[in-house]
């Protein structure tokens, strides 16, 4: 990709074979890359330590409950020392659409934490139903604790290990000047003395922190192999299995009168919400689907490999090779003093590339086109890195979240949204969204960027644009990125 640096191969400057000769996952050192690790993965695996991870995890949550138990009230302390976890961003992998400070774990995890080993969670560890402990009960419990804070929590179980596979691997392949040793905090848990405990690391060093390599086997993308939804929607299946005679009648009546009697009647939230109080009221339920996920555990591994080799094909190859044809074929790395000529230049830059010299293949996965908005805006937030334009994500900008923000100093500076044709709520969007933004932010200048992969949805898109009299709008840029219609590249005069 010549000179623009993506990946931690690019930074580090080493071949990306030895990364995936090493089993790790070559991260973005830009924004996080969408994977988790999933505790079920480790309970699941063939590896030793991975196993060990799991258990301590166990371990400490037996500890917990314990404490949870003799204490009288949930004091500050008690939370800050025990239930208290950061999110471990120097893995550079989670949900967070700008670099790779996520919103963390916060105390709704460790209220809940401390809730559920005092209600519903209370029998943890003594469960007679599964052949295994596991702490994801926690989310199919509360709403509150999803798939980023569940492999959060895992994470700071599996620091010691990432550790020392990075230590092992800067000390085999990477330069002294690119590494240093760095103090870690709460490394491990000491039971003696009931305290965390930090260690030192010789570690790759990129802006003044740590970088952590992770192994693919322990990753998974999209939600965890156990979780909430899926319970919920499995209930079904689960129900032949149930021992109890009268859990079983009851759940089956509850598919048969609330569910099926009045299909139409019910959104799928009431449908959810009706499941969840009917779990409330029998808890024995989560175990059964524990166990039900147990007795199909092959499908955790053989599911993760390939969600994890999505993700690469996606976040890895085929932006190597989108940011490799921009570089090469436009002047979409270079700079131009305002920020809103730019911004729209290297919109442009990006329609031309992938309407034109094949990029929309780009943005194809096993033959599917993206489906996530979060996707499309991780992707565009990869390669726009390298120019000089500050290029940040508004998370909060006082009205609610825009795509991008894209500033040359304080008082030049554009808002810049990209959109899937898909998104139900475009209409709305385009009629009133922007414009909020654009008060909050304290700019006149706004981009919306729509992509499209189907003449269904170009129609869709005109229609709306017609309606909302923005046909003649220079700011609403679309890119047509259909595999139907194009000409091949090498046809294409430049």
């Amino acid at each position: 990709m010549g000179n623009i640096k993506v990946y931690f191969s690019d930074f580090f400057e080493i071949d990306e074979d030895i990364i995936e000769e090493y089993g790790a996952i070559n991260i973005s050192l830009i924004n996080d890359l969408p994977l988790f690790i999933d505790p079920f993965l480790l309970f699941n695996s063939e590896n030793p330590d991975f196993q060990k991870i799991h258990k301590e995890m166990i371990d400490y949550l037996l500890f917990l409950q314990d404490q949870a138990e003799k204490a009288s009230k949930f004091t500050s302390g008690m939370k800050k020392a025990w239930f208290s976890f950061s999110e471990v961003k120097q893995t550079w992998l989670g949900f967070s659409l700008s670099g790779n400070d996520g919103c963390g774990m916060g105390n709704d995890f460790a209220n809940s934490l401390y809730e559920g080993l005092n209600s519903i969670f209370k029998n943890f560890g003594k469960e007679k139903i599964t052949k295994g402990h596991h702490m994801e009960k926690l989310c199919l419990i509360s709403p509150r604790v999803g798939r980023d804070k569940i492999s959060d929590f895992t994470t700071n179980f599996a620091k010691q290990y990432l550790l020392e596979y990075t230590q092992n691997f800067a000390k085999m392949y990477l330069r002294p000047e690119q590494c240093k040793e760095f103090s870690v905090g709460r490394v491990c848990f000491n039971w003696e003395t009931t305290s965390w405990k930090a260690q030192k690391y010789y570690l790759p060093c990129y802006a003044d922190d740590y970088v952590l390599l992770t192994p693919k086997t322990m990753l998974t993308r999209d939600d965890t192999f156990i979780n909430r939804i899926d319970m919920i929607r499995n209930l079904q299946e689960i129900a032949p299995a149930i021992s109890d005679d009268a859990l079983r009648f009851e759940l089956e009546t509850y598919f048969r009168e609330v569910l099926h009697k009045k299909k139409k009647e019910l959104s799928q939230t009431e449908k959810n919400d009706t499941a969840t109080r009917l779990i409330k009221q029998h808890p024995e339920l989560i175990d059964y689907y524990m166990k039900y996920k147990e007795d199909n555990e092959a499908e955790a591994t053989s599911i993760s490999k390939e969600k994890v080799e999505e993700v690469e094909m996606l976040f890895n190859d085929q932006i190597s090779q989108l940011v490799s044809l921009l570089n090469e074929k436009t002047e979409f790395y270079h700079r131009i003093p305002d920020a809103h000529d730019e911004a729209k230049l290297r919109v442009g830059y990006l329609k031309h590339v992938i309407e034109e010299q094949d990029g929309y293949k780009l943005f194809y996965a096993k033959g599917k086109p993206i489906k996530r908005e979060a996707d499309l805006q991780v992707i565009y937030r990869l390669v726009w890195y390298g120019s000089a334009l500050d290029v940040n994500r508004e998370v909060n900008n006082g009205r609610g979240p825009v795509d991008y923000k894209i500033s040359y100093g304080k008082k030049n500076s554009t808002l810049v949204e990209f959109k899937l044709a898909s998104n139900s709520k475009l209409k709305q969007n385009l009629a009133k969204q922007v414009e909020v933004y654009k008060a909050a932010s304290e700019t006149e200048r706004a981009i919306k960027v729509i992509m499209f992969f189907s003449e269904k949805e170009y129609e869709k898109i005109c229609a709306i644009l017609n309606e909302l009299e923005l046909v003649s709008c220079e700011d609403i840029i679309l890119i047509d990125a259909r595999d139907d219609n194009k000409e091949s590249a090498s046809n294409v005069k430049l």
